[in-house]
Parts: structure tokens; sequence; C-alpha cells
């Protein structure tokens, strides 16, 4: 039997304007929906209801989309890597240091929950998951977390190694690389065939310097007949830029676009180091013209590289240009507005211009944006007709007070403690601030746990056989 939910007379509402094509603030209306679509965002609604939640005091806003993360492996370097970097390297610990922290199955399962716990607190309903490693059970995970999922089990034709700490050298092994790729395609068959239809696949070749012509171009040629988004990891270290350009006298992103490999279908994370970097100077400006003029998505993610003192230069640049740009979370905290805010702040920063990019913009990234990257147009947006994924504001938070724009005040000032509710697909995920799908304490506690054994492990995977304490010491010294 049909159930309708009914917010009703909410304060302020993001809704979605058809005839404009965007975002517009809409007061004192009522949301309605049926199941899991939305039937009615306007004056009362007079039709049957089941359950009515009173909007007034609230923000009714769509769920955001965060179409890059590693849930399954960052959480476990909580207390790590946010100072955590080889100056060998250009700061970066990507590596050789973050991943010394290595989560048994246990601990990645844990990791998923508390990622997920995160997201859903922070207003996102649909995340894409990127994992090299896979825990056991993961698909049912993601079923169980109630939100909308997109599985990108990761596969790679080599691997790396650091060298002195200053060199990164790539072991290359076809027959381990196609075994990868074949199970990951097991993986995005479970997926597509998963009874809740909430659960998706992406084919995801985990980096551009790690794969080869071949598997990057087979990969993509089946998203594109199968519909399915295609993504990888570019342009995300000067250590990746050089080995490119080295091997292929072309930057990263263009290699690609020779390949054929771009396009609507296809994302990109973190496409920061580019030709219009200015770290790289490289002679020309064709990486942006690219992404735009292939209709490629650029999955950024500000947070992790602003710990190591690289900032994307500049957002602005990227959507003045016609990049869709979509956020992720990449790396813990799954806080995705944090996230936003961070993006803002580091662009303008960059730019040296407060009107580098405006916060609408920057709304538009997490919402329409990502669901375009997905081929969705039913969400992200609050209209008839779209799918009942929704999260609401509390404006009697103190952190959103005095509310004269709410989603300024979510932004930069309340973030995920001002997020009350959220829906997926109809059914309430959180609610009056409880996650109603995951026990986030039983999976924090077994988090600690398993982090634990992980330091306790590093000097085995260490190349020198350090302590995890010489590696990330802590912020004061034990007295």
């Amino acid at each position: 039997m049909a159930t309708t939910t009914c917010i009703r007379n909410a304060d302020w509402v993001v809704a979605w304007d058809a005839t404009a094509g965007r975002h517009v603030y809409r007061r004192s209306i009522d949301v309605a929906f049926t199941d899991d679509r939305i039937v009615h965002a306007g004056p009362r609604y007079g039709g049957p209801v089941t359950d009515e939640i009173d909007g007034r005091g609230r923000c009714v806003m769509p769920g955001l989309v965060n179409i890059h993360c590693h849930p399954t492996n960052q959480p476990i370097t909580r207390g790590v890597r946010e100072e955590l970097g080889n100056p060998r390297l250009y700061m970066s610990a990507l590596y050789d240091r973050a991943g010394l922290w290595r989560a048994d199955d246990d601990g990645l399962h844990a990791s998923v929950e508390v990622a997920f716990g995160e997201l859903i607190r922070s207003g996102v309903t649909t995340v894409v998951d990127y994992a090299a490693r896979v825990p056991s059970g993961w698909i049912e995970l993601h079923a169980r977390s109630g939100l909308r999922v997109y599985a990108a089990p990761a596969f790679r034709d080599a691997e790396w190694t650091v060298e002195n700490e200053s060199r990164v050298v790539y072991a290359w092994d076809e027959a381990g690389g196609r075994a990868s790729f074949e199970k990951a395609m097991a993986l995005v068959e479970t997926a597509e065939r998963h009874p809740s239809g909430r659960i998706r696949g992406v084919i995801a070749p985990a980096q551009v310097d790690t794969c080869s012509a071949a598997m990057l171009q087979e990969s993509a040629r089946i998203a594109r007949d199968r519909g399915l988004m295609w993504q990888t990891h570019c342009s995300q270290s000067m250590v990746e830029f050089h080995e490119m350009t080295r091997r292929h006298g072309v930057t990263p992103l263009q290699w690609l676009n020779g390949l054929g490999v771009l396009g609507p279908h296809a994302t990109v994370a973190h496409a920061i180091f580019t030709d219009a970097h200015p770290w790289t100077h490289w002679a020309g400006r064709d990486d942006l013209r690219v992404l735009a003029a292939t209709g490629t998505t650029v999955a950024h993610c500000p947070v992790v590289f602003s710990r190591y003192g690289q900032i994307m230069s500049t957002l602005g640049r990227y959507l003045r240009a016609g990049v869709s740009v979509g956020i992720g979370t990449d790396t813990a905290p799954h806080n995705m507005i944090e996230e936003m805010r961070t993006a803002l702040l580091c662009s303008r920063i960059g730019a040296t211009d407060i009107g580098d990019i405006a916060t609408a913009a920057l709304f538009d990234a997490t919402t329409i944006a990502g669901a375009r990257a997905l081929g969705r147009d039913d969400i992200g947006r609050i209209a008839p007709g779209a799918k009942a994924d929704l999260a609401l504001i509390d404006l009697g938070n103190a952190w959103m007070r005095p509310v004269r724009d709410p989603l300024r005040s979510l932004v930069y000032t309340a973030a995920d403690r001002a997020i009350s509710d959220v829906f997926v697909d109809g059914k309430a995920v959180l609610r009056d601030g409880r996650l109603t799908t995951l026990d986030i304490e039983g999976a924090m506690r077994r988090l600690e746990a398993a982090q634990a054994r992980a330091e306790a492990a590093v000097p085995t995977l260490d190349p020198k056989g350090r302590a995890a304490a010489d590696l990330a010491p802590l912020v004061l010294p034990l007295g």
C-alpha cells in the first residue's frame, strides 16, 4: 500500500525551478512524497497523508550527491593522515605512507559504516564508494546503509613502490591486472542486480598511471555500452604528472583524451595538476578545454589536498571554462558540508578573489552536477517526479541563527550539526538526529580496535621498519 509523507509548511525549501533550470528558495510551502517519489512541492498539499512532519523551523534541501570517496580504507587513518606527508614527494602521503595503516576485513567493514554514518549526517543521500580493497559482504553493507550507493571496485595493471622515499617505481603485471578487472566486473554485476534498486555499479580503473592503454579503453567501452559511470584518478599529484609526461610527452588528461576514453560517461578524480596549474609549468593550456569539450566531469575533493598545502587553481576557473565539477569527500572525515566550505575557501584563496566562485555554484556541484555525472535527472533536486532524497536542516540550531540565508549558515557555520533528518527513496536514514540504519557507536569501537591492530603492523610494512609513532608522532609529546 502506498504511503505519503508530507513536510507541512516548511519555512524554507531549496526547490528546483525547471523553467529557469536552477535551484531557488521558496518559503512556507509543503513538500510531499509518496513511497520513493516527490509528488508535490508547493502551497498546501491536499492529498491523503500517512505521516506528517512539521516543517516550521526547517529548511528542506535535496540530498547531496558525493561522486568520489574511499569509505573502506580512510577512516582508519583518522589521527594519522592529517599531518602525514613525504617531503621528497611534494608532501603527498599518497604513495608510501598512508597505506601503511592497513585495515583487516573487520576494519574495512567498520570503516564503511563509520564513513556512511558521517555522510548521512552531513546530508548525503547518494555516494560513489571507490574501493581499492573490498571487504566481504560489501554490496549488502551498501544496501543495509539505506544510502543510494554506486559501487566502484578498483582494478589496475601496476602496483607502485617507492625507492629512497623519492622515486615511485611501477611493477607491471598484466595477468594480475586482468584478474583484478574480472573480479571488479563481477562485483559491478552483483551491484547492478541488487533488488533494492538503490545500488549501481561503476567501472573504476584505479589510476591513470597504473592502468595500460588497453585496460582503460576496454573498460571505457564497457561503461559506454552499459550506460555506467567510468571513473579514474587523474592529475592527482605532481609525481603522476611528471611520470605521465615523461612516458607520453603529453599531460595525463590529454593522454586519456587521445585514448578516446573521456566523455559524458567519464569522471576524473581529482584533476588538480593540469597544464593550468602554476606548479606544472607546462607549455600550453589545453586540459580544461579538453574536459569541457568532452563533457567529462571532475570529482573535486579539496580537504585532503589542502592538508598537503595543495589547492586546485582555481575551481572558479574550471567552471568558467565550462567544465562540469562535482564534489567528493575522498578521505576522513566524510563530511560533505565541510568539503563544500573548503572548496569555496581554497578556490577564493587561489584566485585571490572572493568573486571566484559563488556559494550557489558550489551547491549546484553537490547536487545537479553530481547527478548529471551519474546520468540522472531524478536526484539532486526537489521537484515532482524526482526521487524522495531529502535532507532537513534544523533552523533552530544555534549554529544556524540568525537565519537570514539558510545555505550560507549551513555551509559557512553550522555544517552537519544542523542536519536533523535525511530521507533516501522516501525512507528515513536519519530521524531527529539519530541514524536509523547503522550502529555507529559499535562500528567506531570496532574501528578503534582495527586501528590499533594496523598500527602495530606498520613496522612490518614500512620499507625501513619504522614504528607508527616515528612516521606519525602525536601532536604533543607524552609527559
